[in-house]
């Protein structure tokens, strides 16, 4: 998949800089708070980082030397305002795990939407006690827990799937007042015969696994794709709708 004005595609072997420059946390945050917010200056991102500003402003000067963020539109001439170039940055997961540097990329970059989903769940809960969602919102939100039998081509083909299905809906909601922004936070990965727990494999003591209660959707919301989180799988395009 090439790059476009929406969607910028990292190849290990000719962008390995720019890939070490997301490996930085608070950079990958950075960047992921001005796709979901939009502009910022660097102090505004410190107080939602509880970074310095020094700290913010240098770390936004690198994400822009590779062509993350850019300036924005000042709404004055005292301090720069920044903006992220792509609302979504993937890249090739069989190219990225082929290199340490790019499989440490991929695991960091696991860790900060798991991170980011567990920050969703909490603003979540916050809201539906307070009273910022209404009740309509209580019955298509939540997390499944699936655990399918699937060969790679069906699992791409369900992913790609829900990509085309995710941009059809996004546009067609786009100038509806209702919408909300909603956190998307899909996974699918694959578990190796014999992994503790997988049905029809075997756990480490050689007796057949059970279904666990991974097989049983917790709740009837959809799947959920991590918006904040700047980079997504190459299979995850959708990942990043900020």
């Amino acid at each position: 998949m090439d790059s476009d004005a929406t969607h910028r595609v990292l190849d290990p072997e000719r962008d390995p800089a720019a890939l070490k420059a997301l490996t930085h946390p608070l950079r990958l945050k950075l960047l992921g708070l001005l796709r979901l917010h939009g502009p910022a200056t660097a102090s505004e991102l410190a107080v939602r980082t509880s970074e310095s500003s020094a700290s913010t402003s240098y770390h936004l000067r690198v994400l822009a030397k590779y062509a993350f963020v850019a300036e924005a539109e000042h709404r004055d001439g005292r301090e720069r305002r920044w903006q992220a170039v792509h609302s979504v940055t993937s890249a090739d997961n069989a190219a990225m795990l082929a290199t340490p540097a790019g499989r440490a990329m991929l695991v960091l970059v696991r860790r900060r939407q798991l991170e980011h989903l567990q920050q969703t769940i909490e603003q979540h809960e916050a809201d539906i006690d307070a009273g910022r969602l209404g009740e309509e919102w209580h019955d298509p939100s939540g997390i499944d827990d699936l655990m399918p039998r699937l060969t790679p081509e069906s699992l791409r083909e369900l992913r790609d799937a829900m990509t085309a299905k995710l941009a059809e809906l996004t546009a067609g909601d786009e100038q509806d007042p209702r919408a909300r922004q909603v956190v998307l936070l899909t996974a699918g990965l694959p578990l190796a015969p014999g992994t503790p727990g997988v049905p029809g494999g075997q756990d480490a003591a050689g007796r057949h696994g059970t279904p666990s209660a991974q097989g049983t959707p917790s709740t009837p919301g959809a799947p959920d794709t991590s918006g904040a989180a700047p980079v997504a799988d190459a299979a995850s395009d959708a990942g990043s709708t900020q």
